[in-house]
């Protein structure tokens, strides 16, 4: 699997740059591994942030806030580490991640954090930040790649080239990001989910497909 570097280095390539990094974190004393260094861990977690991809997609049962919630919600809970975003908040008893319960996350007054829902003893499923690339997708790989390739345009070509090169790249990056998508759908997240179906959605042939605003969206 390919690591940071790796990955950093097939960006330079997609601009033409014949370096090799050696290291980005700390940088190996290179110009174009200082930068990056510098954008690598930002085009990763917004890709991260793009899609629940099944790697970086966790449930786990939220501790409570002990500063508590405010008047319209009626439990706060921590956030754990490594929480980048959520997906859907669920009951203790939820069968079907398509249907969570509504909440929000705000920061408190110190800068941390806090989801807030209506839900005793609330499960979150979320997108955590994957620092290990040996988790990543294929797919995710090359679309990050192209990503971060857009960021080190302006600053390894500079100027109005820099800028149009830049703009190349993320054409390519959004075709690259779609075919990523398809292939994390089809991985084995959909053959688990069905097997957490209820036994009246077996009988009546499988799960609904009209959730709508709420419904499912790898």
């Amino acid at each position: 699997m390919a690591s940071d570097v790796d990955i950093c280095n097939l960006a330079l390539s997609h601009l033409g740059d014949e370096a090799q990094v050696i290291a980005i974190s700390p940088p190996d004393g290179t110009i174009q591994a200082a930068h990056a260094g510098r954008f690598y861990p930002i085009a990763r977690n917004q890709l991260l942030e793009m899609h629940p991809w099944s790697f970086a997609t966790v449930r786990v049962s939220l501790a409570v806030d002990a500063a508590g919630a405010p008047s319209e919600w009626l439990y706060a809970y921590a956030l754990p580490a490594k929480y980048l975003k959520a997906r859907s908040v669920l009951a203790a008893d939820a069968i079907d991640d398509a249907r969570g319960e509504d909440y929000i996350v705000e920061a408190d007054p110190d800068g941390n954090q806090i989801l807030y829902t209506n839900v005793e003893n609330a499960t979150l499923r979320y997108t955590r930040i994957v620092d290990d690339t040996t988790k990543f997708t294929p797919g995710f790989t090359t679309a990050l790649a192209r990503l971060l390739a857009t960021m080190l345009a302006g600053p390894i070509i500079k100027g109005t080239t820099g800028i149009q090169v830049a703009q190349s790249h993320m054409k390519l990056f959004a075709f690259e990001l779609a075919n990523a998508k398809t292939q994390d759908a089809n991985t084995g997240q959909r053959s688990n989910y069905r097997n957490r179906l209820s036994d009246a959605e077996i009988a009546r042939g499988g799960p609904r497909t009209d959730y709508g605003n709420g419904g499912y969206t790898g």
